[in-house]
């Protein structure tokens, strides 16, 4: 994968982060008396795929260093457990790897810390050699459009984490008593939303779904989910996978507009193998005639799902007595330009979608952490130089929070991995502080100190087997616990 370099905004005038010297320039003597004599105090910030991705590299291309995880949540591993749907258990099997790390006599997971606020990052820097901050985008994108503050709008973002059990997002109740649902945005997040809305609840009752979020989509009244789009169906950025799920969903019919394709087949032939392959299903999907038996079962399913392209909120349009959302006001586009500069601009008309529950997936993006940390607001990313924050010498990134919210778990870990190489190549360079370093010891009396007492990985492992012995009685793999009051009780706190 190639390293993106980021070079933005205010950070500009911060000096640059110095490139390690060439291997063959380094003295033996200095890289003997670095690892015979001084254990590197490494701390990561964050315990999702990045955080845990970059403690793993770490781990096993230097064999003295500490590496202490730091998790604001009280259990770990981030958007696996939050953010994958629970009908795919299987992109959940990382978790096995990030357990044997977290296992390692060299690292710690420490959660129920929330950096920036219970400790500093000039308090970590001060403590370790380097600090790798991995915290990923823990917010949305917000529409900018009248209305957005409506009930019955919320984003993705909060409803994945609502029926995933994220501490936070417990209050949601999202109102399903209306019969239409929008989805703004074509993304994979938008076609998870949209499957574990229509599909049968009895299929999800085996899942790690929260307790709570099956009991309101066994009452759910939502019959139809449109999925919108500003651009069309060759710039859609969900996958095949996604979609393949969509349309076999059982008891859910398929509306596509066989207009939205005229004259896509010869541009399919230039476009690159997943994205031709992806196109393709689309507009056999929209096009191809049914046969008897598929257009029979197809008019008898109770729910239905479509893609709508070439449309772009405009505004939430309220209920009569201004009290909720009725609706949303699109704006039809046009292409214009080509290839990745490809991009909508209206047409002047509109259309208004009646829908009585409108959810924004329009994108993640980070927040900054610290006041010294440089942050670009724009991008919603930490300027930095192949992981080295500009400016920050011994301060690095990885995942979402370095490259933005792009990307499968695969592409979060070459990027980790590249950080974590990166950072070992400074500490054999002589670019980060020579000497002892406390590590833990010293934030653990600040925390104590402050009142913060962290969770353990072996806390966890009391909490994860609570889960599992309550998803027993259901046969559900795990009961997540969901109130954080309640897992400090658990644990005697």
């Amino acid at each position: 994968m190639a390293t993106r370099c980021l070079h933005w905004g205010p950070w500009l005038k911060w000096p640059r982060a110095r490139p390690p010297p060439a291997r063959n320039t380094l003295t033996p003597a200095f890289c003997q008396r670095f690892s015979t004599q001084t254990t590197p105090q490494i701390c990561v910030v964050g315990s999702g795929p990045a955080g845990f991705y970059t403690a793993q590299h770490l781990l096993k291309h230097h064999t003295r260093a500490q590496v202490d995880i730091y998790e604001k949540q009280l259990v770990p591993f981030g958007l696996v457990r939050f953010g994958v749907a629970p009908d795919h258990p299987e992109v959940k099997n990382v978790i096995h790897t990030f357990t044997q790390t977290a296992r390692s006599e060299r690292c710690a997971f420490l959660g129920n810390v929330a950096v920036g606020r219970d400790v500093t990052v000039s308090e970590l820097r001060g403590a370790y050699h380097a600090v790798v901050l991995s915290y990923g985008a823990e917010d949305h994108q917000a529409l900018g459009i009248p209305g957005e503050e409506l009930p019955g709008v919320c984003s993705a973002r909060a409803f994945v984490g609502w029926y995933n059990g994220l501490p936070e997002n417990q209050a949601l109740a999202p109102d399903l008593s209306c019969d239409t649902a929008v989805i703004l945005g074509q993304g994979n997040v938008a076609l998870d939303v949209a499957r574990i809305l229509l599909t049968p609840p009895e299929h999800l009752e085996k899942t790690d779904i929260t307790e709570v979020a099956l009991g309101v989509l066994r009452q759910s009244q939502v019959k139809t989910v449109w999925i919108v789009g500003r651009r069309g169906p060759l710039q859609v950025a969900f996958t095949i996978k996604e979609l393949r799920e969509m349309i076999q969903l059982p008891g859910t019919r398929t509306i596509l507009d066989p207009a939205d394709f005229l004259g896509l087949q010869d541009r399919i032939k230039e476009v690159p193998r997943p994205r031709k392959r992806l196109t393709e299903l689309l507009h056999r999907t929209a096009t191809e005639k049914l046969g008897a038996e598929e257009a029979a079962r197809q008019a008898s399913a109770p729910r239905a799902w479509g893609l709508r392209f070439f449309r772009s909120p405009q505004q939430v349009l309220p209920s009569p007595d201004g009290q909720r959302a009725a609706g949303i006001r699109l704006a039809l586009t046009r292409l214009e330009g080509v290839g990745e500069a490809t991009r909508a601009v209206p047409t002047g008309e509109t259309e208004d979608l009646l829908c009585g529950l409108v959810l924004s997936s329009v994108g993640y993006k980070s927040r900054p952490i610290d006041p010294s940390v440089p942050f670009d607001p724009k991008l919603g990313v930490i300027p930095n130089t192949e992981g080295r924050v500009v400016g920050v010498p011994g301060l690095y990134c990885s995942g979402w929070v370095k490259r933005g919210p792009t990307g499968v778990i695969a592409t979060t870990m070459t990027d980790s991995f590249l950080t974590s190489e990166v950072l070992l190549q400074d500490l054999k360079a002589g670019l980060l502080p020579f000497g002892p370093k406390p590590g833990y010891a010293a934030i653990q009396a600040l925390l104590s100190s402050r009142g913060i007492r962290p969770v353990s990985f072996s806390d966890w492992e009391k909490l994860d087997a609570e889960e599992v012995s309550r998803g027993q009685g259901a046969r559900k793999p795990r009961e997540k616990l969901v109130d954080s009051q309640e897992m400090l009780q658990l644990l005697g706190r």
